[in-house]
C-alpha cells in the first residue's frame, strides 16, 4: 500500500508541456521577397570611422651619449647600423560621429598616448587629422574632433530599454579593411566585475566584436546606437562570442561632459563597499544593496553618519542591488550634487541627505599592507595577532588610516583558517568595537561570544568582511 501510494503521488505531478507544432512557415512568402536590415542599418554604418594613430618610440639606448662616440660607432662597425632607433607604433580601432560638425566618440584606448590620431570616414579615402577633445580612463571612453562638417551622427536608443534577446549589430572596422557587420543578440545586461574599466554596466552580446572595433558601435535592429564596443573577453585574441559595449546612457553623459568641459568630475561619497555575501543575508535579511565595509576621514559618507556595515538600499529613490550599481550611480552624479540615501542599519531602514565630494584623481589604495610578525594569541583558534606599530607601518608601507592588529599566524585547518583569515590581514572592526590592541580583539570576541560577528579585515586583496558564527 505504501508504494502504490508513493506511486500515486508520482503520478500526480504535472509538466507544463508547449502546443504541439501545427505548421511551419517560411520567411520568404514569396520568392521576391528577402529578410534584410539592410536599410535600418544604412545610416549608422555611415556614422562609424576607422581610427589610425600613431606613436612615437624611441629606443633608450639609441639616445645613449656612448651611443654617438665615434669610438662606439668604430668599435662595433657594421653592427652599429643594426641597432633600432627611434620608431612608430601604429594602430587602429573604430569611432562614432556623434554630431554633424566632426565630434566623434571612441574609446579611450584606442586613441591613449598617441601623437597623431587620424581619421578615415565611411566610404571616403580621404584622411583627416583629428583633436583630442577629452579622455575619460575610468570609463574607457574619449572624443576626438575633425574638421569637417555635414557628417550623419548616430542616432542614440535608451539603453536602459535594452533586454536580452534583442537582435543587435556591431559596426566597426577591424584589421582596416573597411567596414564590417556582425549580428547577434544582446546575451546580458548590467554586467561587472569583468575587470576592464572602473566603471563597469556593460551590454555583452555574442556579436563578433574583433580586433579593431573597440570603438565602435553596437546598434539596435533599428540603426540606434545602444553602446560603444569595448572589448571580448578570449585567450587566444579571437571572438568567442562573449563582447562587451559600454551603454548609451553612459555614453552620452560621459562624451557631453568632456565636449562642454573638457574632463570628466564624478561624485563622491568616500566608502567602501561590498555586496551582501551568503554569510552577511542574515544581518540584513532578504533586503540587497552595498554593504559599507570602509570609511574615508572626513569624507562625505562620514560627516553625514554613515557607519561600517550599513547597507545602502536607495540612492534618489532609486534601488541598489549590488556594490557595482552604488558605484556607478555616483559615479554619474556631480560633485557637490545632494543625494538622499536610504540605508540598513541593525536591522532599520533611515535615511539621510549628502552632499557628494569630488572624486580624488588618483585611484584609491587603502590597503596594500602584507606584515608578517610574530605576536600573541587572542581567543580564537588558530589566530594569532600583534600589535600595528610605527615600524611595520613604515617596514609595510601602511596607510596611516589602516589601524588595527595584524594577523601574524594562522594554523593550518583551525577555525581561523577557515574562516578566511590569513597572515598579514589587519583586523579593524569586530560589530561596532574598533581593534588598536590585541586586548581589544580578546575583548569583542567576548563581548560577542554567543552571536554572530562581522569583522572587518584590510588585506593585500582589498578590504573584506569575514563573519564569524
Amino acid at each position: 500500500m505504501c508504494m502504490l501510494g508513493l506511486w500515486s503521488v508520482a503520478l500526480g505531478f504535472d509538466i507544463k508541456e508547449s502546443p504541439k507544432v501545427q505548421k511551419r512557415i517560411s520567411p520568404q512568402e514569396n520568392s521576391d521577397v528577402l529578410y534584410s536590415f539592410s536599410s535600418s542599418i544604412e545610416d549608422a554604418t555611415k556614422a562609424v570611422v576607422n581610427i589610425s594613430t600613431q606613436k612615437n618610440v624611441s629606443n633608450q639606448f639609441s639616445n645613449h651619449p656612448m651611443f654617438n662616440d665615434p669610438f662606439f660607432q668604430q668599435f662595433f662597425g657594421d653592427i652599429y647600423g643594426q641597432i633600432p632607433k627611434d620608431r612608430v607604433e601604429r594602430s587602429l580601432g573604430s569611432g562614432v560621429i556623434i554630431s554633424s560638425d566632426g565630434y566623434i566618440v571612441t574609446n579611450n584606448h584606442v586613441i591613449e598616448d598617441a601623437d597623431k590620431v587620424i581619421v578615415s570616414l565611411s566610404n571616403s579615402t580621404k584622411e583627416y587629422t583629428a583633436k583630442v577633445v577629452g579622455t575619460d580612463s575610468r570609463s574607457d571612453l574619449a572624443v576626438i574632433k575633425i574638421e569637417q562638417t555635414n557628417l550623419s551622427p548616430i542616432s542614440f536608443a535608451d539603453s536602459q530599454a535594452v533586454r536580452v534577446g534583442d537582435v543587435v549589430f556591431a559596426i566597426g572596422n577591424p584589421f582596416g579593411v573597411g567596414e564590417t557587420v556582425t549580428q547577434g543578440i544582446v546575451s546580458a545586461i548590467n554586467k561587472s566585475g569583468i575587470g576592464i574599466n572602473d566603471y563597469e554596466n556593460f551590454i555583452q552580446t555574442d556579436a563578433s566584436i574583433n580586433p579593431g572595433n573597440s570603438g565602435g558601435a553596437l546598434i539596435d535592429s533599428r540603426g540606434a546606437l545602444i553602446g560603444i564596443n569595448t572589448a571580448i573577453l578570449s585567450r587566444t585574441g579571437g571572438n568567442h562570442g562573449v563582447g562587451f559595449a559600454i551603454p548609451s546612457d553612459m555614453v552620452k553623459k560621459i562624451a557631453k561632459e568632456l565636449i562642454e568641459k573638457g574632463g570628466i568630475k564624478r561624485g563622491y561619497l568616500g566608502v567602501g563597499i561590498q555586496d551582501v555575501s551568503e554569510d552577511l543575508k542574515e544581518s540584513y535579511g532578504d533586503a540587497t544593496g552595498a554593504v559599507v565595509i570602509s570609511l574615508e576621514p572626513q569624507s562625505p559618507a562620514a560627516k553625514a553618519g554613515i557607519m561600517v556595515w550599513d547597507l545602502i538600499t536607495h540612492i534618489n529613490g532609486k534601488k541598489i542591488s549590488n556594490a557595482s550599481e552604488l558605484k556607478n550611480l555616483i559615479g554619474m552624479l556631480s560633485p557637490r550634487e545632494k543625494v538622499t540615501v536610504k540605508f540598513i542599519r541593525d536591522k532599520q531602514e533611515r535615511v539621510t541627505q549628502i552632499t557628494l565630494a569630488e572624486l580624488p584623481d588618483s585611484k584609491s589604495n587603502a590597503s596594500n599592507a602584507s606584515p608578517n610578525t610574530q605576536g600573541k594569541n587572542n581567543q580564537m583558534e588558530g589566530l594569532s595577532v600583534s600589535e600595528l606599530d610605527a615600524t611595520q607601518r613604515q617596514r609595510y608601507r601602511i596607510p596611516s588610516q589602516i589601524n588595527g592588529v595584524i594577523v601574524t599566524r594562522v594554523e593550518k585547518d583551525s577555525k581561523a583558517q577557515k574562516a578566511g583569515f590569513e597572515v598579514g590581514d589587519i583586523i579593524a572592526q569586530v560589530e561596532n568595537l574598533h581593534i588598536r590592541k590585541p586586548i581589544d580583539l580578546q575583548n569583542a570576541f567576548t563581548r560577542f561570544k554567543d552571536k554572530n560577528k562581522r569583522i572587518l579585515v584590510y588585506s593585500s586583496n582589498g578590504t573584506k568582511t569575514i563573519v564569524l558564527k
